[in-house]
């Protein structure tokens, strides 16, 4: 990856609950763009009822695919579950994607795909 396209990525993307979406967006992560090919924000509110298993889906995809401008992807990891096939397939060095805790759902290292595969590389 050449220094061009490191420098483009500075912001990190969040798929989240609404309480760590607004702690997030309080600390100042929030983006919002009409650029070509980085239109829209830099998080996806997820609301349980509401937003749907393909909305989370497609969040994924344009963090991870289409953007260039995204380091890290903070996911929580009770979401990160509903597409784990997917979190688990990622295997790109950009976005870093981080599995975090949400208030009401602990984080459970078992789970972390992160962890998996360093736990892969040592022989665990």
């Amino acid at each position: 990856m050449s220094a061009e396209t490191m420098a483009k990525r500075k912001l990190i993307a969040t798929i989240a609950d609404e309480d760590t979406v607004t702690g997030l967006l309080l600390a100042g992560i929030g983006q919002i763009s009409n650029e070509p090919g980085q239109k829209g924000t830099n998080f996806l509110t997820v609301v349980p009822g509401k937003t749907t298993i393909d909305e989370i889906d497609e969040a994924f995809d344009t963090f991870t695919r289409e953007r260039n401008d995204i380091a890290i992807l903070l996911i929580n990891q009770h979401i990160a579950d509903m597409i784990r096939y997917k979190v688990d397939g990622y295997s790109n060095a950009f976005p870093a994607i981080l599995e975090i805790p949400s208030k009401d759902h602990p984080y459970d290292p078992e789970k972390d795909s992160i962890l998996k595969k360093v736990r892969r590389l040592f022989g665990e």
